[in-house]
């Protein structure tokens, strides 16, 4: 069925005037509705609303970002990975910006590629976008801490410090040191010596930042520091730094900078006989969806992705419509510990580390081996 235009002919592209017309009102108050000002009644609202919707009316956006200077469109520059974290975090940000009306444009980068940033950023200023969220969790050479890029729209970061110069700045998605000094207090305050750490691949921020956390915990509570083993975020990484610490009968509490690795762990430290909790417990970063199904289902913590994609859209929009204000606070991030039965107190120091079963198994969540000397280090 042809749909009415208002003009008399269904072919026409209908226009802002006949909505007005359809609707009883001012073309003004058509551009107020779809421009989402204030001082609109609801009546008023659902009038103009329901007349573009018979009509099959879109604004246009084209003429708008001429009247306005703004083409209401906010780019993105994310690491092209299926991680779950920076996939994650994509999604969170992607679910927001619908929500604002914004159009989003994705540009990826590539891993090892040090110019890939600055010609995903140039790219996105080419398409004229009001503003940029750069979710790039790599310090590829030659980037980290220095500002080189100039753009001249606002910028949001995620996680990580500042690439470019720009008349805003925000960031969000701080807060992987608290989070992870939280997992290590916690298989503390379980009695345990000290906690061992398997890292992530150093060149990313959130393993250098989770790597801090943990440490920070151990010394401010006066406790050994044990060596690092680095993965690289994947279980069979997290399974050959287990079966190094197997080995380690001293080992009675792990965190792992990922559930990935944490499960990998988990698998060596089981074949070699060292049970988990009763022997080593173990404490993940993330909550993954499998986390909970995991045998034992795995002590972690959850990542805020849209808590952080909604705060962070949130201050970008504000700053992209309202230029000359101060931008709006950020807020603390949440500290969300899961605990599950992967992670319980120490084993009694009568008990050999191998080779007995427990006369009862310990309430509680597990708690990480500790790493050996120069642990495997595989490439991210």
């Amino acid at each position: 069925m042809t749909r009415e235009t208002g003009r008399g002919r269904g072919s026409a592209t209908p226009r802002s005037v006949d909505v007005a017309r359809l609707a009883g009102v001012s073309q003004k108050t058509v551009s107020r509705v779809f421009n989402d000002e204030p001082y609109v009644s609801a009546d008023v609202r659902r009038r103009v609303l329901e007349a573009a919707e018979q009509l099959g009316y879109r604004l246009n956006n084209a003429a708008r970002a001429l009247a306005s200077g703004r083409t209401r469109s906010i780019g993105v520059v994310t690491l092209g990975t299926a991680l779950y974290g920076p996939a994650s975090l994509l999604m969170g940000v992607e679910r927001v910006v619908r929500d604002t009306g914004y159009a989003l444009r994705v540009v990826n980068t590539m891993e090892g590629d040090p110019a890939g940033l600055a010609g995903a950023v140039d790219s996105l200023l080419d398409q004229g976008v009001d503003g940029i969220v750069i979710s790039e969790p790599i310090d590829e050479e030659g980037v980290d801490g220095q500002s080189s890029l100039r753009v001249d729209v606002p910028v949001l970061v995620l996680g990580a410090p500042s690439p470019v110069t720009a008349p805003t700045v925000l960031t969000a998605g701080d807060g992987a040191d608290l989070m992870a000094r939280t997992a290590t207090e916690h298989l503390l305050s379980l009695g345990h010596v000290t906690v061992h750490h398997l890292a992530g691949p150093q060149r990313w921020y959130a393993a250098r930042d989770r790597l801090k956390g943990w440490r920070a915990a151990l010394a401010d509570h006066d406790r050994e520091i044990p060596p690092v083993a680095e993965g690289d975020w994947s279980a069979g990484s997290g399974y050959r730094a287990g079966r190094a610490l197997a080995e380690n009968g001293d080992v009675t509490a792990v965190f792992a900078a990922n559930d990935d690795m944490a499960i990998g762990l988990i698998r060596a430290l089981t074949e070699a006989g060292r049970r988990v909790p009763e022997d080593v417990s173990v404490v993940g970063f993330d909550d993954i969806p499998v986390a909970a199904y995991v045998t034992p289902p795995l002590t972690t913590v959850r990542q805020p992705f849209d808590t952080v994609a909604q705060e962070g859209l949130k201050r970008l929009v504000h700053t992209i419509e309202n230029p000359d204000a101060e931008p709006l606070p950020p807020s603390d991030p949440p500290v969300d510990l899961i605990v599950r039965t992967s992670t319980a107190p120490p084993p009694s120091r009568t008990t050999p580390a191998r080779g007995r079963r427990a006369a009862s198994r310990p309430r509680g969540g597990t708690h990480p081996p500790s790493l050996p000397n120069g642990g495997p280090s595989p490439r991210s």
